[in-house]
């Protein structure tokens, strides 16, 4: 199981955006690759923070994280997950300051000089339906995605000789001064294009449809968004692909309604099938049901069909659905039936007598919830 974010930080769920970020430093500085050479449990537990901060960092992210926990990240998630140690120097460098001599020493290369650029990221929308939410789905959708070109090549950036930053030395009052910055002519990845195809961009790249996969867990909600890594778009040279984000949107259902991990459904029934008993068919996540109804049912009677409902995200089991029962009172009748129940109205078994076994509306509320 995956370990919780706040515990890996030391941190409570309570702490503020400044404690969290103290924290991660402290983290980050403890297991930083440059005091633990060559230690592999050292750099799992730096992506960790990493991770642990990315989320934690980002009021939005930490809300989903608080709500749904890791099953928010399933795919890689709405954010976090299979950071780099390039990502991490990248987003994160100036937490550090002068920890390791004016930031970081540049661990793989990595601060500063060459490093490997990023493709954008693809954002798409995918509608569920309740059954689909239920257990889970695998989704197959095309995405036209940029990729590099057949036959582009690359060669070094003469700018930057392959660096991926330039060296400016400025005259001050202070004397002269070095400053780097990143190429302009390659973005800092050190290489440029040396023959591209007709149908490439000038990057290298073309854009072409491609069929992902996207697994998504069961039990997400509408509003998460999931990741899928590498899927988005390439990135000239040797870079790394952007991700596919997917934003969750969910169809609405004919009978079932979601509250949580729980469904609710109304069951209308007539007055001679709350009298007199009956069975009815009734609509889940897994296909109809046949259930009981006893003699004498009141209308407002929830029943629990335990385990029907949807399963938890968080792994946390499944909820219910919950049974609405509804007697329906008929608006019109014909001569015979308003005789019977004239007859009836000054019947001492048509009074109302409810036992204390019967739940007010605000208690049959309240357990719905509990």
């Amino acid at each position: 199981m995956k370990q919780d974010f706040y515990e890996i930080l030391g941190i409570s769920k309570n702490a503020t955006a400044a404690e969290i970020k103290k924290a991660y430093r402290k983290k980050a500085i403890e297991f930083h690759p440059d005091k633990n050479p060559g230690d592999p449990e050292a750099e799992e537990m730096f992506k960790k923070a990493a991770e642990a901060y990315e989320v934690l960092s980002d009021p939005d992210k930490k809300a989903r994280y608080d709500q749904y926990g890791h099953a928010a990240f399933e795919g890689g998630g709405f954010g976090g997950g299979g950071m780099n140690m390039e990502d991490i120097f990248s987003q994160f460098g100036d937490i550090f300051g002068s920890a390791f001599g004016g930031g970081f020493s540049g661990f793989g290369g990595f601060s500063g000089g060459q490093r490997r650029m990023k493709g954008s990221n693809l954002r798409i929308r995918v509608s569920l339906t309740l059954e689909e939410i239920a257990h889970g789905v695998e989704k197959k959708v095309k995405v036209k995605r940029k990729k590099q070109a057949a036959g582009v090549t690359y060669k070094t950036c003469t700018t930057c000789n392959g660096a991926g930053q330039v060296t400016k030395i400025t005259n001050t009052i202070l004397g002269r001064m070095q400053t780097a910055a990143t190429c302009n002519s390659c973005g800092g990845s050190g290489q440029i294009i040396d023959k591209r195809p007709s149908d490439a961009d000038a990057q290298g790249l073309k854009i072409v449809e491609e069929t992902v996969s996207i697994k998504i867990p069961p039990g997400v909600e509408e509003g998460m968004q999931l990741k899928v890594s590498g899927k988005g778009n390439e990135a000239p040279g040797d870079g790394i692909a952007g991700d596919l984000l997917v934003a969750i949107e969910t169809m609405e259902h004919g009978t079932l309604k979601r509250e949580g991990d729980n469904l609710h459904y109304d069951l209308y029934i007539s007055i001679s099938d709350a009298v007199l008993g009956t069975t009815k068919e009734i609509d889940t996540v897994t296909g109809q049901v046949r259930i009981k109804l006893e003699s004498g049912i009141q209308s407002g009677k929830i029943l629990r069909l335990r385990g029907k409902g949807i399963s938890n995200i968080n792994g946390y089991g499944t909820g219910d659905l919950l049974v609405h029962v509804n007697v329906w009172t008929p608006k019109e009748l014909n001569k015979e039936q308003r005789e019977f129940f004239q007859k009836m109205q000054n019947s001492e078994n048509f009074e109302p007598k409810p036992e204390k076994s019967d739940k007010s509306f605000f208690e049959k509320v309240k357990d719905m919830f509990s």
